[in-house]
C-alpha cells in the first residue's frame, strides 16, 4: 500500500461525467455494515448493494479490502473529540483521551482488532497522534519514546475493550444476567483461597477479586491510572 497514493490523492481524478459515489460515502457504508455485521462481512458486494451500484464500479474508488480497511480506521478517529488545547493537566487529558478511545472502540466492535494491521496514518489519525504526543511531552517523556508510549497506551485500551466485549457476549451467550457469572467467580475464587494451596493467589487477592466485580468503567479507571503511572514514571 502506498501512503502517498492513498492520502496525499485520495480521489482519482476523473474525465467525463461527475463520479456517481465518493471514498468517504463508501467507507461510511462499510463502517456501518462492520458495526452491525462484523468485519468479515464488509464485502464490495454488500457495499454496492447498500449504495445501489455495481460492485465492479467500487473498485475505481478502492482498489482492495486492505485500503477499505485503512479508511475506516481513519474514518472512525475522526470522532475523537480533540479540545483546541490541552487543559494544562496532561494526566487529566491523557485519562480523557483513553477515555475516547474506549468509546470508539465500543461503538465500532471490530476497530481493536484491526488496529494492528493498520499501515499508515491518515489526517484523523494523525491529528489524534500529534495531540497526544503533545500530551507524552508534557508530561516530560523524552521525544525518541513518545510514540512507543502511545502506542503501548492504545494496546492497553484496545486489548480491555477487547476483553469488556468477549465477557459481555460470553455472559449474553450464558443467558445470565448481568453479574451473575462475576459472583459465581468471585464465590469460586474465595473457595480455592480458603483451601490454603494458593498462598500466593490469596495474598494477591484484592477485595474486588473476592466479591462481585465492581462496574467495567471502574475497572478501566484503575488499570488505566496504573498504565499511566507506570509509562510516565521517572519521566
Amino acid at each position: 500500500m502506498d501512503p502517498e497514493l492513498l492520502w496525499a490523492q485520495p480521489e482519482r481524478p476523473r474525465l467525463g461525467r461527475p463520479p456517481t459515489h465518493s471514498r468517504a460515502a463508501i467507507t461510511a457504508e462499510a463502517v456501518a455494515i462492520a458495526d452491525t455485521e462484523g468485519i468479515a462481512a464488509v464485502t464490495m458486494r454488500a457495499i454496492a448493494t447498500r449504495i445501489g451500484a455495481g460492485t465492479m464500479s467500487l473498485y475505481s474508488y478502492v482498489p482492495n479490502k486492505e485500503t477499505l480497511l485503512e479508511l475506516m480506521v481513519d474514518q472512525v478517529s475522526g470522532e475523537h473529540r480533540i479540545p483546541p488545547e490541552p487543559s494544562g493537566d496532561w494526566r487529566a487529558d491523557l485519562r480523557q483521551l483513553a477515555h475516547e478511545q474506549r468509546a470508539m472502540m465500543r461503538s465500532h466492535p471490530w476497530l481493536a482488532a484491526a488496529l494492528p494491521s493498520r499501515q499508515t496514518f491518515g489526517p484523523h489519525t494523525l491529528a489524534v497522534l500529534e495531540y497526544a504526543l503533545g500530551l507524552l511531552g508534557s508530561a516530560g517523556v523524552e521525544a525518541g519514546a513518545r510514540l512507543e508510549t502511545f502506542s503501548v497506551l492504545t494496546g492497553f485500551v484496545a486489548s480491555h475493550v477487547t476483553y469488556e466485549l468477549a465477557h459481555e457476549q460470553a455472559t449474553e451467550a450464558a443467558g445470565r444476567a448481568a453479574g451473575e457469572l462475576d459472583a459465581a467467580q468471585a464465590r469460586y475464587l474465595g473457595a480455592i483461597a480458603a483451601t490454603g494451596r494458593y498462598p500466593r493467589l490469596t495474598e494477591a487477592m484484592t477485595p474486588d477479586t473476592r466479591h462481585p466485580a465492581p462496574a467495567p468503567q471502574a475497572v478501566f479507571d484503575r488499570l488505566l491510572d496504573r498504565m499511566i503511572n507506570g509509562l510516565t514514571a521517572g519521566a
